[in-house]
């Protein structure tokens, strides 16, 4: 992820699977901070779907926190 400040602006949404390739669902909006936190405290099956997006990238929550 480019964006390396904790005070960046982030959304934290969760790609759900489905027939038709899922639906993303606004979890947070806001503190890069804040968005690691709320997702650390989401269920591990709820983890694998969770994407963040800064102003200029996407990444895996999993790619973020798993070496």
């Amino acid at each position: 992820m480019r964006t390396t400040d904790n005070a960046a602006t982030v959304r934290l949404y969760h790609l759900a699977d489905g027939p038709d390739g899922g639906a993303a669902e606004t979890l947070f909006y806001g503190p890069v901070a804040e968005a690691m936190a709320l997702a650390a405290q989401q269920d591990e099956a709820v983890q694998d779907g969770l994407w963040l997006a800064t102003s200029n990238d996407v990444i895996a929550w999993r790619d973020l926190i798993d070496p």
